[in-house]
């Protein structure tokens, strides 16, 4: 018996030997280590790692030993030299940290503001989706790198508090990125530059401090709104040097320019993305929305919001749906007689001016169902997840109606494009689903 209690302390000590490093206030311990959980986030919503979650995962980091060095005999990730691709690990972690998937919602904006102002994409589009993903990314690395102490409590899998990239890396990337967006708006003219310069400020100050104020969601907000204004504002006023003649150097024509029209310069300034003012509204009403839902994925406890959001969406789908319809008079030859009964309509022709007139609008017009199947593909991606979280405000129902609200933006721009006359273009961002899909699977886009 006395030798059992003096073997007990031993095979203890041996035990704990063998288990990874705890965690204080969710960063592990030792400096220099990394963390010892890793959160495989699904595009349906991943949830944040349980407090009682096992060690790692084979693919994931290294655990590490009390002292904070780590294991030789772990399947993990291998210290350099060892053979195994460390910078993969690095790549990932960047991918998280600049959420990669969110990416192909990015374009859309360009591209649907190019539909509104009646262009389409060209050098200055081009241009206009270079500067917003570098913004874009931008306020990807400034955001973790602000809540960088917040994640250590709340989401310590994300890579700053991990250990996987460090806090400055995080900020300089930001900056290079900022700078990068700013320079290629300036390549397609002095008002898409002002426009960048508007959305760079807003992106930074929504990070740095207006996150946590009421006006967070209006902040995110107007920065979408801009950066469709940027892909309008860019579309319609990018230029190349022309001859005196009026031929473009080299005997090209122009982007966006048709026929024998002169190619519209900067004089047009900011009053050329005035008609994508609706489209760049709508878009950032969606986006006001998302944005309130967000405000509550880690902790969830919300039931309003996501109700309020989901009202909002559905009315949104309604909005791009409307259109002008001509007004519908009285013949004045005699009362009560109709425009169709005078012109002599019946039958299957007057069915169809009657289901013209409904709330669908034209839907014999091949464009006009393109435009209705697109909204419905943007119902169908942001409505079932909020009506899921205002049923269940728990953390992984809210992520993933955020989620979710962040795929439809796809969708809603492809709508807004169709819906502007530019049925190509809204194809073209439809496009960007499937890949958005797929990389969400490996990278969350929360």
């Amino acid at each position: 018996m006395r030798r059992l209690r003096n073997a007990l302390p031993a095979v203890l000590v041996s035990a704990l030997s063998v288990l990874p490093a705890g965690r204080r206030n969710g960063v592990a311990h030792g400096a220099g280590t990394t963390a010892v959980t890793d959160d495989r986030l699904s595009g349906a919503g991943g949830t944040a790692p349980a407090p009682d979650r096992p060690g790692p995962t084979p693919a994931g980091p290294a655990p590490t030993g009390r002292n904070g060095r780590r294991s030789a005999d772990t399947p993990g990730r291998a210290d350099a030299g060892s053979g195994r691709p460390a910078p993969r690990e690095r790549l990932r972690a960047w991918a998280e940290l600049l959420r990669v998937s969110a990416l192909f919602s990015v374009p859309g904006d360009a591209l649907a503001g190019a539909a509104a102002v009646g262009r389409g994409p060209g050098r200055g589009t081009a241009l206009a989706m270079g500067a917003s993903l570098c913004l874009y990314e931008a306020g990807m690395a400034l955001n973790d790198w602000a809540d960088r102490d917040e994640d250590a409590v709340d989401r310590p899998h994300r890579p700053i508090p991990s250990g996987r990239i460090s806090p400055a890396a995080a900020l300089g990337a930001a900056g290079v990125l900022t700078a990068a967006g700013l320079a290629l708006a300036a390549r397609a003219g002095r008002p898409a530059l002002c426009v960048a310069t508007g959305l760079a400020a807003t992106v930074w100050a929504y990070d740095l401090h207006l996150k946590h104020t009421k006006a967070g969601s209006a902040a995110m907000a107007a920065a979408r709104s801009l950066d469709l204004l940027l892909g309008a504002t860019a579309t319609a006023t990018a230029t190349v040097p022309v001859t005196g003649s009026g031929t473009p150097r080299g005997g090209r024509r122009p982007d966006n320019v048709a026929g024998g029209a002169a190619p519209a310069g900067p004089r047009g300034g900011p009053a050329a993305c005035l008609p994508a003012l609706p489209a760049a509204l709508a878009l950032g009403a969606h986006t006001y929305g998302v944005t309130a839902v967000s405000r509550h994925e880690a902790q969830g406890g919300s039931t309003g919001t996501p109700l309020a959001v989901l009202a909002t969406t559905t009315a949104l789908a309604a909005a791009v749906l409307r259109e002008p319809r001509e007004p519908r008079g009285r013949t004045p030859d005699r009362p009560g007689a109709t425009r169709a009964d005078a012109e002599g309509i019946t039958g299957a022709e007057a069915f169809t001016r009657r289901l013209d007139a409904s709330p669908l609008g034209k839907v014999t017009y091949p464009l006009r169902l393109l435009t209705i199947a697109l909204t419905g593909a943007y119902l169908r991606t942001a409505g079932p997840p909020l009506l899921h979280a205002a049923l269940n405000p728990s953390p992984p129902l809210t992520q993933r109606a955020v989620g979710g609200g962040i795929r439809a933006m796809i969708p809603l721009q492809a709508a807004l494009a169709a819906r502007a006359g530019a049925p190509v273009t809204a194809l073209a961002v439809m496009g960007l689903v499937p890949l958005a899909r797929s990389l969400s699977r490996k990278v969350s886009p929360t």
